[in-house]
């Protein structure tokens, strides 16, 4: 499965919806950055069509992967999806991280309605409601997109598709690990903090033991969150 995660907006989360969502519940596949920075920070030309052609060629060595495409570089992407006709079909989904804002909102209307003109069907364009506060009603907090849905039915809409909000992700922000290695990795930390004697370390052990203890919740919720999104 070919995954693209894309949004015109900014800070939606769609590097950790590649990370902690999607690459776990596809054998770990190999998450593909289209984000053009320079090497002095600053944002580079837009995405140019042998880069694109070089992505496509990569494609083809793997089964699964997650292209997570930065917000700078989408219209770009859209454009050579166009002047590489039919190449859209290359990927199984476009999958759209969506914040309740209402600029990320409109942002994420003019990303599917940008992916409609070029032919890519309702099917394959599916939402995630990121960053979901748990007093929030999503569709009163997501209105002006289930009106959306409504009024064009240009993608697929799963009102459980939902992402809460949890420090974790903060946490593991600069961190080599995502959600699933977390939860995964058998070390006994209780057992690590009973021999240990250095105070400093064993904070930094009971640390440990909060972020599995949050990453456990976090899987259960993800592990529905992938499974609904793509039933």
């Amino acid at each position: 499965m070919k995954i693209v995660v894309m949004n015109f907006s900014g800070n939606v989360g769609k590097s950790t919806v590649a990370r902690h969502l999607l690459s776990p519940r596809m054998k770990n596949a190999k998450i593909i950055p289209v984000e053009s920075i320079n090497s002095d920070g600053t944002q580079d030309e837009a995405m140019k069509g042998k880069e694109y052609g070089e992505l496509l060629e990569a494609l083809a060595v793997f089964d699964d992967a997650v292209i997570d495409v930065g917000s700078s570089n989408v219209e770009d992407f859209v454009a050579l999806m166009k002047k590489y006709d039919g190449s859209h079909d290359d990927f199984d989904y476009f999958v759209i991280p969506t914040v309740k804002n209402i600029k990320q909102q409109n942002d994420t209307i003019s990303t599917i309605a940008a992916l409609h003109e070029i032919g890519i069907p309702a099917k394959s364009i599916r939402l995630v409601f990121n960053m979901v506060d748990d007093a929030d009603n999503v569709q009163k907090t997501f209105d002006r997109l289930f009106d959306y849905h409504a009024s064009s039915n240009y993608f697929t809409l799963r009102p459980d598709a939902i992402v809460h909000e949890n420090e974790i992700f903060l946490k593991l922000k600069d961190s080599t690990k995502n959600i699933s290695d977390i939860f995964n990795d058998p070390t006994d930390l209780k057992e690590m903090l009973k021999a240990e004697t250095n105070p400093d370390e064993k904070m930094r052990i009971a640390g440990m033991i909060g972020v599995k203890r949050l990453a456990s919740g976090v899987t259960k919720e993800l592990d529905t969150v992938f499974k609904t999104l793509f039933k």
